[in-house]
């Protein structure tokens, strides 16, 4: 009778009963496996993102992906913004989504940029290849949105290609003259430069066909009247000058993409982090608290007075940690006093604009372009 009894006991016991395996939620450690990278003071652990759905379901805990919690969670917030450079925090996101914006940026969002350089005269030591290519990575100052892309079939005009004269000399027996962006002039009227054939049948009063086919003038439309289309950038060395040197040219910027070649790209770079985070596991006080600080070299802790001539490490700056791992290094007790980590789904980043384009415009392109991608893969599956 006994035995039976024992045996119905054993039937109820459930490990849902377990204090430490709650119905629904992840233990401390899953939990911390599932969303943090461990830096211990040889490699970081955990690193992989968790995709399988079922990977916690006989816990009681659904991994999947759903829309309605993404657009809960997923948030943006700017925290850094100035002309040149943009910081934001992108959190609530996987680090496949913030790659795709940084390759985006990087090699999809369109700029301008001189892609044909005609040259009348160069007797400078630059030669003509490196001059025209220096030229092609020169910022463009102009919305690329106003414009349309030119294939190999398509005539120059005032929708696909900007215009710039580049005329400069130095005298004989003057002293050297050094050649910077601020000589590139548009021309809003297009190309200067006549063509070397004429058909046999034009008259003589014929305008000379020149190397662009404008319709009309880019001054005259609004986009430009009081935004003139211009190198970002006026202090761009392009060559020297020795006495008795000349270079004249014309060089025509077009629609591209830095996937087709790097002058295209509109960011010097484009980057993130996932979000450091400095926890301290039990309290450093004192002399050890000093050691603690001493041995950041971006300045993460802070001390503060707790009375009764007594001090204790806090942790002021965790967003400045490099992770470098100095705070860990120097034996065992170091690291049962400081844990590093990142946080999976929070990501810092950075967006550096070469100036063609504000850092937070380029955002919302490459937002635009990712919506884009995902609603043909989407229109290719239905």
């Amino acid at each position: 009778m006994a035995e039976n009894e024992g045996k119905e006991e054993e039937k109820k016991f459930s490990i849902w009963d377990l204090p430490d395996v709650p119905m629904g939620k992840l233990p401390p450690h899953l939990e911390l496996q599932r969303t943090r990278v461990v830096c211990n003071v040889d490699a970081p652990i955990h690193t992989e993102s968790i995709q399988y759905s079922g990977a916690y379901a006989s816990m009681g805990v659904d991994n999947s992906l759903r829309l309605d919690h993404f657009s809960n969670n997923f948030r943006v917030e700017v925290v850094r913004l100035t002309k040149e450079d943009m910081e934001f925090d992108m959190i609530g996101i996987d680090a496949a989504i913030a790659n795709a914006f940084r390759r985006i940026l990087i090699a999809e969002v369109p700029t301008m940029a001189i892609e044909k350089v005609l040259i009348a005269n160069n007797t400078s030591i630059v030669q003509d290849e490196v001059l025209s290519h220096r030229l092609g990575l020169i910022p463009i100052s102009a919305d690329p949105r106003l414009f349309e892309y030119m294939s190999e079939n398509d005539q120059p005009n005032e929708k696909n290609t900007i215009v710039f004269k580049l005329h400069v000399c130095c005298k004989k027996g003057g002293k050297r003259f050094t050649v910077k962006s601020n000589e590139l002039k548009w021309l809003p009227q297009g190309s200067e430069f006549v063509k070397d054939s004429r058909s046999a049948t034009s008259s003589s009063n014929s305008k000379p066909e020149t190397y662009t086919s404008f319709t009309c003038g880019q001054d005259s439309l609004p986009d430009f009247s009081n935004n003139a289309p211009g190198p970002k950038y006026l202090d761009i060395i392009i060559a020297v000058l020795g006495p008795g040197q000349e270079i004249e040219l014309e060089a025509h910027a077009v629609k591209g993409i830095g996937k087709t070649h790097a002058k295209w790209s509109p960011v010097g770079t484009a980057w993130y982090r996932m979000l450091p985070e400095v926890v301290l596991l039990k309290e450093v006080e004192d002399d050890v608290a000093e050691e603690l600080k001493r041995r950041c070299p971006v300045n993460v802790f802070d001390i503060e007075d707790i009375g009764n001539g007594k001090k204790r490490a806090t942790v002021a700056r965790p967003r400045d940690c490099t992770l470098c791992r100095e705070c860990i290094r120097g034996g065992e007790e170091w690291e049962k006093r400081v844990a590093l980590h990142r946080v999976k789904d929070h990501f810092i980043f950075t967006i550096e604009s070469t100036g063609a384009l504000p850092p937070e415009v380029l955002f919302t392109e490459a937002v635009k372009i990712l919506e884009d991608k995902c609603e043909r893969v989407i229109t290719d599956l239905t």
